[in-house]
C-alpha cells in the first residue's frame, strides 16, 4: 500500500492541535510515518539502481509532497505524541522528522523524549536552534533542560532572561534532583483575602489562559505568605460580594517544603487526591506549587529507572542508539554476572566426580537453581516496591524475614515435595526425591531470606535497592543452589 492509498484510512486519526489522542490512533500516525519513510527509501533505492551508483548511501528524501504530509500530521499532534514517534525511529530517520517540527514547539518536545534520544537531538541542532527552543520555556521547564545544553547555549538563553525568571531558573536548579523543589511549577495564581470574589473573578477573565492544572487560588499577604487555599469551585459557587477571607481555607490541608523528597509528595497526591498543592519555604512564603502533571511524570520516570535498575541498566538507552553507547550503558554488570556465573561453574566443578557418577544430577540442578531465582526476584520486587511507597522501615526486616520465610517453607514442602515425587518416579530412587525436596526447601529459603535482605542493606547503606537487584538475587541462588543441592547428593546419595 502507498502513502497516498493510505491517506483516507488514516485521516480519522488526526487529532485536533494540542489534543492527546487515543493509543491506537498514536500507533496509526506512527504507522503513517514509517510508511512514508519506508517508500521514500524505496524511492531513493531505485534511483540508486538506475544510477549504479552502489558505493554511495542515499540519505531519507521524502519527496516535497510526502515532506509536506509529515509536516501536516506532526503539526497536528501533541508535543508528547510526537515525541514518541522520534523515539520510534532509528537516528538517520529521527532526524529527518525532527526537522520538518515547527522550531517553536522544539523546546515542548526536547523536554518530552527521553534523556538518550534528547541527546541525540541536541547533537543535530546549532546553537542558534538551541537557543530559540530553551526562550519557549518557562524557568521551572528550563532547569529540566539545561543540563544537556552546551555552554555556550546556556549563556546566551540565561542572559535573555527577565530578572525574576533568572532567579526562578536559580531556584530550580539549586535544589536537588528528586526534591519537590526540583519539580515545582512557578507558574500560578495568588489573590488578597481582603478582596471580594467578584474582583477576583475580573481579574481572572485578564488572563489569556489560566495555568495548567488550576484547581485552587493561593491567598497571600504583602509579603507573599501564603494564609489560605481559594479552590475555584468555592469561587464558582459563592456569593460575590464575599470577601476570599469568608470562603477560603485558613489552613491548606497539604503544601510542601521545597527540599521535601518529591516521593513523598507523589504519595500524599495519590493518596488526597490532590490536582495541584503549594510549596513554601520556611517562614511560609508561597515559592511555588506542585501539579498532579509533574507527579505523574515523576512516577513514570521513576518507575522506569526501577526497571532498568533491577535489571542492571545504568540508564535509559535509546533503542537505537550506537553499539558503543549501548555497551556502555550494559557492560559494568554484565560485567558483575561474569564473575557470578564463573562462581556458579566452579561449584559445579567442585562436584564433577559427583555428577559423572550419577548424571541424573545434571538434569535436575537446574530447576533448583532456577526457582529458587524466579522465588527471591518476587520477593525482592514485592520488598523494592514496599521500600519505594514508604511502607516499610529498617524495624520491620526481622519480622518480613520470618514471614518470607515461612512462605518459602511452605513452596518448599509443598512444590519441593511435588519435584521429589517426580525425581523419585523419572529414575526410580526415593532417596534422590527426598533430596531434591530438601534442596529445593532450603535455597527457597535462601532466595527468601536475599530477597529481603539485598534491598533492605542497600537502604541502610544509602544506595538505591533496586540497582542490580535482580542480578545479586540471580546469582546468589544459581551459585547457593547448585552447592546445596550437589552437596546434599554427595553427602546422601553417594
Amino acid at each position: 500500500m502507498t502513502p497516498e492509498e493510505d491517506t483516507h484510512a488514516n485521516e480519522q486519526f488526526h487529532a485536533d492541535e494540542g489534543v492527546g489522542i487515543h493509543p491506537d490512533e498514536l500507533q496509526q500516525h506512527l504507522h503513517r510515518v514509517q510508511l512514508v519513510l519506508a517508500h521514500s527509501h524505496a524511492l531513493e533505492e531505485s534511483i540508486g539502481a538506475a544510477d549504479h551508483d552502489f558505493e554511495t548511501p542515499h540519505p531519507v528524501l521524502p519527496t516535497p509532497e510526502h515532506a509536506a504530509e509529515l509536516q501536516a500530521q506532526l503539526d497536528a499532534l501533541h508535543p508528547a505524541d510526537i515525541a514518541y514517534i522520534l523515539e520510534a525511529l532509528p537516528l538517520e530517520e529521527r532526524c529527518y522528522v525532527w526537522n520538518l517540527v515547527k522550531a517553536d514547539r522544539d523546546g515542548e518536545i526536547l523536554l518530552e523524549v527521553s534523556d538518550a534520544v534528547r541527546e541525540s537531538l541536541i547533537e543535530v541542532m546549532d546553537p542558534h536552534e538551541l537557543k530559540a527552543a530553551a526562550e519557549t520555556l518557562d524557568a521551572d521547564e528550563l532547569a529540566d533542560l539545561v543540563p544537556d545544553l552546551p555552554p555556550e547555549v546556556i549563556e546566551d538563553v540565561f542572559k535573555s532572561l527577565s530578572s525574576d525568571e533568572r532567579e526562578q531558573l536559580r531556584a530550580a536548579m539549586s535544589y536537588d534532583e528528586g526534591s519537590v523543589g526540583a519539580l515545582m511549577d512557578f507558574d500560578l495564581v495568588t489573590v488578597r483575602e481582603d478582596v471580594k470574589l467578584e474582583v477576583v473573578l475580573r481579574y481572572l477573565r485578564l488572563f489569556d489562559e489560566l495555568p495548567d492544572h488550576t484547581d485552587k487560588l493561593f491567598v497571600i499577604d504583602r509579603e507573599e505568605h501564603l494564609v489560605g487555599i481559594l479552590t475555584v469551585e468555592a469561587l464558582l459557587i459563592s456569593d460575590p460580594d464575599k470577601k476570599v477571607s469568608e470562603v477560603m481555607q485558613h489552613e491548606p490541608k497539604v503544601s510542601f517544603s521545597p527540599n521535601d523528597d518529591a516521593s513523598d509528595a507523589a504519595q500524599a497526591f495519590e493518596r488526597y487526591d490532590l490536582v495541584s498543592a503549594p510549596v513554601v519555604d520556611r517562614s511560609t512564603k508561597l515559592i511555588g506549587r506542585l501539579t498532579v502533571a509533574d507527579m505523574v511524570d515523576f512516577i513514570r520516570q521513576e518507575s522506569e529507572a526501577e526497571i532498568l535498575n533491577q535489571a542492571g541498566l545504568r540508564e535509559e538507552e535509546d533503542v537505537f542508539a550506537s553499539v558503543w553507547d549501548s555497551v556502555k550503558n550494559r557492560w559494568s554488570w554484565l560485567a558483575i554476572n561474569l564473575v557470578t556465573a564463573f562462581i556458579a561453574s566452579r561449584v559445579i566443578g567442585a562436584f564433577e566426580g559427583s555428577i559423572e557418577k550419577l548424571v541424573a544430577l545434571a538434569a535436575l540442578m537446574p530447576i533448583v537453581a532456577g526457582i529458587g531465582g524466579n522465588s527471591g526476584n518476587q520477593t525482592i520486587t514485592m520488598i523494592v516496591r514496599a521500600i519505594a511507597v514508604g511502607q516499610i522501615e529498617q524495624g520491620a526486616m526481622k519480622r518480613l524475614i520470618k514471614k518470607e520465610l515461612g512462605v518459602a517453607l511452605f513452596n518448599g514442602v509443598v512444590w519441593g515435595g511435588l519435584l521429589g515425587v517426580l525425581a523419585w518416579w523419572l529414575y526410580n530412587s526415593i532417596s534422590l526425591g527426598l533430596v531434591m525436596t530438601s534442596a529445593m526447601t532450603l535455597n527457597l529459603l535462601l532466595a527468601a531470606s536475599a530477597g529481603v535482605l539485598i534491598p533492605m542493606l542497600r537502604q541502610r547503606l544509602g544506595t538505591d535497592p533496586a540497582i542490580g537487584s535482580s542480578v545479586m538475587i540471580t546469582a546468589l541462588t544459581d551459585s547457593g543452589g547448585f552447592f546445596i543441592f550437589l552437596g546434599m547428593a554427595t553427602l546422601f546419595l553417594l
